[in-house]
């Protein structure tokens, strides 16, 4: 009995065949390369903030309405994206923001200079090729790069200043409606959040853009009842339909609302495409079981990753979304989300929604607690990453497997009764012990480095900025090499 024992132990003991190595392409991953910039930056924080307020409120001032200008005239040009118009202004921006961060109470003109450049930059970008690379790069520096400055700001300070909810565009909708904890959603809007695990940082990440978003959903407003439901692909159980408050109570580091332009022909056609859009995903989820696609290959409905729910109900209706997809081209990246079970490296990422110029920003939920943990979360992946394209695999305890194995049987049985298992369906016993690994090795450096940002306040006064915590991660990360 025993030596039988051993015998299917061993035997489970071996291992799968590897995951397909993938050549590197000819696309190259976005890097700001300003390490200099963004260590000088901090100086000037440093400075004034040592020196009041007092002194640089004529200098918030002038920067203030020197940036209004900029933003005026350009609202008024049509640009091509590598017009320096736009460096300007991303300069300016970012030169605002040490200013903004040591006077944080003056938060909120941040806030509205920002979506004040974020619309107009967006406008611009109506008669840009988006499957060009300058096009891509000019919207990633104003969008992610503006976003990254402010929340910068918000980060020193007061819990009080920061308002969790901002309202963006109001952009007007025929589509049934219903008000969710201070905005108006409509049927056929779109929610782009990050979740708070290890592998929604990696997919957030992991690609040439590195961006702040991991997970797509598809709002569904009952044009009777009013009720608001949510449309949603969950590797643990494919596509689903959940109640909002459900979608809310999830761990959600931010939430941002998305919506088709009312002026797009399709639209003007037709104002309540978005909603019959939603109908047709809660439809396709009510109507059969859609498995959860770890490929991403968002050309194949059959399977759905999260951000295929959105697209694959918008293409029935005739609109493209993901006007520009995300190549995931570097070997580490590559190699890492090949393991998981990726197969498809030009994709469609959560956060490339955002750059898409058919679509407005409504409003974006969140809150400095939670923004840190964001931070923190990105870092850490990031050294990780480094560590990848270095030729670190992401390797997994093989003693495990068996054990593994046996779960994912188990898992097997529950999916064909319609329940969900220890290991998600299409995820093969190795890739769980991956994904294990991934949070324990994440998880391990969260805690080093939000140790070490505790004795970085502690000693200067403030929140280290996101290029400190990258320090503290490659710190926290040699430490177990």
């Amino acid at each position: 009995m025993l030596l039988g024992l051993a015998f299917l132990y061993v035997v489970h003991l071996i291992p799968e065949r590897q995951p397909p190595v993938f050549p590197r392409n000819d696309h190259a991953a976005f890097q700001w390369s300003r390490d200099a910039y963004w260590q000088e930056l901090e100086q000037q924080f440093q400075q004034m903030r040592a020196a009041g307020c007092g002194d640089v409120a004529d200098a918030i001032d002038n920067s203030l309405t020197n940036l209004r200008r900029e933003l005026a005239l350009l609202a008024a040009t049509n640009l091509l994206p590598d017009a320096v118009e736009f460096d300007a202004l991303e300069s300016s921006f970012f030169k605002l923001g040490p200013m903004l961060a040591a006077c944080p109470e003056r938060l909120a003109e941040y806030f509205e200079l920002y979506g004040d450049l974020r619309r107009v930059v967006k406008q611009q970008s109506v008669s840009w090729p988006m499957d060009s690379v300058a096009a891509r790069e000019r919207l990633y520096r104003s969008l992610y790069g503006g976003r990254g400055a402010v929340e910068e700001v918000m980060l020193q300070a007061q819990r009080e200043m920061v308002p969790q909810l901002w309202l963006g565009d109001s952009e007007p909708a025929a589509t049934p409606a219903a008000e969710v904890h201070g905005v108006t959603l409509h049927s056929g809007d779109i929610l782009v959040s990050r979740g708070g695990a290890a592998a929604s940082a990696l997919i957030a990440r992991g690609n040439d853009f590195t961006g702040n978003f991991s997970h797509v959903a598809l709002v569904h407003v009952d044009d009777g009842t009013r009720e608001v439901s949510v449309i949603e692909s969950h590797i643990e159980s494919g596509v689903g339909v959940f109640p909002i408050e459900r979608y809310l109570s999830d761990t959600k580091l931010r939430v941002m609302v998305l919506r088709l332009r009312g002026d797009l022909p399709p639209l003007a056609a037709d104002p309540q495409l978005p909603h019959q859009a939603a109908s047709q995903a809660l439809h396709e989820a009510g109507s059969r079981h859609i498995p959860y696609d770890f490929t991403m290959d968002y050309s194949d409905p059959a399977r759905q990753f999260c951000s295929e729910v959105a697209s694959a109900a918008y293409r029935s209706q005739g609109v493209r979304l993901w006007m520009g997809v995300s190549r995931l081209s570097t070997p580490g990246v590559m190699a890492w989300l090949s393991a998981l079970g990726v197969r498809h490296f030009e994709t469609q990422e959560p956060s490339d929604l955002e750059y898409d110029p058919q679509l407005r920003v409504v409003a974006e939920w969140r809150d400095p607690e939670t923004l840190f943990k964001d931070h923190v979360d990105n870092a850490v992946i990031d050294v990780m990453l480094e560590r990848a394209e270095a030729g670190e695999p992401l390797g997994f305890n093989a003693w495990l497997l068996p054990t593994a194995r046996l779960a994912k049987a188990y898992s097997v049985v529950k999916n064909w009764f319609g329940a969900v298992g220890p290991i998600p369906e299409g995820m093969s016993a190795t890739t769980a012990l991956r994904v294990e690994q991934l949070k324990q090795r994440h998880a391990g450096l969260v805690a080093k480095v939000v140790e070490r940002a505790g004795r970085f306040k502690d000693e200067r006064g403030y929140v280290p900025p996101y290029w400190e915590l990258l320090r503290l991660a490659r710190e926290a990360q040699e430490e177990t090499l």
